[in-house]
């Protein structure tokens, strides 16, 4: 049999042959980041400026409050016994709940008072260390004052309450998904040839007006943001109601919460060691006169920096000292202290706590701007700006997509092709669906949206499909 026809024949075999299909996820992919970015852009540009709204609410305050934040330093301060005891003449009503000496020579000493019908709240009274003067008295929220807590409450909640926790849980929930899978289609279309890593790091600027351009800002500053948004999903995810919840379940299943501090003392009662005329405003025996010698023993400690004083609930307990720096490096130690004996009964110290806790600890101050100080506001500033400058390119790419020529009835582009996932390999489709049940069960907010989108995009497909 001569040659030419072996090449003939074998050529008629190949050609009957299908060719092997190809599997890839991308498809899949760009639908899911398609239309997780469109349904979900606006809840996070709603969750970007409220964001940067508060993140530079402390520098607000010093503006908004300066009567009672700052005064003028004049000479030795005062006792805190009487500062305290100004206070409590200026706000009789509630009960001592903690006293945080100045830090700076401009701070005053701020007496915080728990009143019951404020809830969580409290009233702060201000006093001026040099003079005991009283310069006001604001309600506050875990030290936050009302400005802060109002920008706060904004961008948790919108000032709905828990039905509006629901908006900044979906928008951390699908954050990371969003920009996980923004960052691989990028690196697929640009990890290749020569010069992979400017072309994925910068825009093409010789690309002609259009999508292409477009497309360019939008994924290259998305890369320079991605761990940037990642941190702010994790972290704004361990404090959103039901994700939050999880996660703790999980540290204390991992015996990894914060350490209790023992502040029981045995058979020695909470008192002053002889100082009087300081008494608690809900009428108990502990002796806020105290104050004083139970700060001096908590610096001989080693507690330094910013501290918090509280007294105890009830007589027969220590006081406790807690540093409250959250700034790096963080000092979170604590210490009980019996007045009476002059003597520290018990400590817990940062350094010995659980990973988790560190992490968690050090992921809320980030996100809310406390851990590098200015640093940090600066970089959530850029990161909010960021984020909204690739939103708005996301949806100019959607409008530049729209067909002008063949149907312009159409105002957008057309999303992706249905069926992504029949292109998808059959054994990543399982693992993609286990992902995506334990994600869900983990995230809430996630699961549920997640699932009512995948309901409503089939009963859009059979519908289609019945009246083509």
């Amino acid at each position: 049999m001569s040659t030419s026809t072996n090449l003939s024949r074998a050529s008629a075999t190949t050609a009957t042959v299908p060719p092997e299909r190809q599997h890839s996820l991308a498809p899949l992919v760009l639908r899911l980041h398609f239309y997780a970015g469109v349904l979900v852009a606006p809840f996070l540009v709603v969750a970007a400026l409220t964001g940067l709204a508060f993140v530079f609410s402390p520098q607000l305050d010093q503006l908004v409050y300066a009567h009672e934040l700052r005064v003028s330093p004049g000479g030795a301060a005062r006792p805190l016994a009487e500062q305290v005891t100004a206070a409590v003449a200026a706000h009789p009503d509630g009960t001592v709940a903690t006293v945080i000496p100045p830090v700076a020579a401009t701070d005053p000493t701020k007496v915080v008072f728990t009143v019951p019908e404020l809830g969580e709240k409290q009233h702060t009274v201000y006093v001026d260390p040099y003079t005991n003067e009283v310069r006001g008295t604001l309600t506050t929220w875990f030290g936050s004052t009302p400005l802060q807590t109002w920008l706060d409450d904004l961008h948790r909640n919108l000032h709905l309450g828990v039905v509006g926790r629901h908006y900044s849980e979906l928008a951390a929930s699908w954050l990371w998904v969003v920009a996980l899978g923004g960052l691989f289609l990028w690196l697929r279309r640009q990890w290749t040839g020569r010069g992979k890593l400017r072309r994925t790091v910068l825009p093409d600027l010789s690309a002609k007006v259009g999508v292409r351009r477009t497309r360019g800002w939008h994924a290259a500053l998305g890369v320079w943001l991605v761990v940037g948004l990642l941190a702010l999903s994790a972290t704004g995810l361990t404090w959103s109601r039901y994700a939050g919840a999880n996660f703790d379940v999980l540290q204390t299943g991992l015996n990894a919460d914060r350490p209790v501090l023992d502040t029981a003392l045995s058979g020695t009662p909470a008192g002053g060691g002889g100082h009087h005329g300081v008494a608690a405003p809900s009428g108990g025996e502990v002796d806020l006169a105290a104050v004083d010698g139970v700060t001096i023993i908590a610096r001989d400690a080693g507690l330094s920096g910013l501290i918090e004083v509280r007294p105890p609930a009830e007589p027969g307990a220590a006081w406790v000292v807690a540093e409250n720096n959250l700034r790096w490096p963080t000092s979170q130690d604590s210490v009980a202290v019996d007045p009476a004996a002059g003597t520290v009964t018990a400590r817990t110290d940062f350094a010995d706590w659980p990973l988790v806790a560190k992490l968690s600890s050090w992921g809320v101050a980030l996100h809310m701007g406390y851990l590098f100080g200015l640093v940090n506001q600066l970089l959530l500033a850029a990161l909010a700006l960021g984020l909204l400058c690739v939103i708005v390119w996301g949806y100019r790419m959607w409008w530049q997509r729209r067909p002008t020529r063949d149907d312009r009835s159409r105002p957008l582009g057309a999303p992706p092709a249905r069926g992504a996932w029949r292109q998808a390999h059959p054994v990543a489709v399982v693992v993609i669906l286990a992902l995506a049940v334990a994600v869900g069960w983990a995230l809430p907010m996630l699961g549920i949206s997640l699932a009512a989108f995948v309901v409503l995009d089939l009963l859009i497909g059979r519908v289609r499909r019945s009246n083509p």
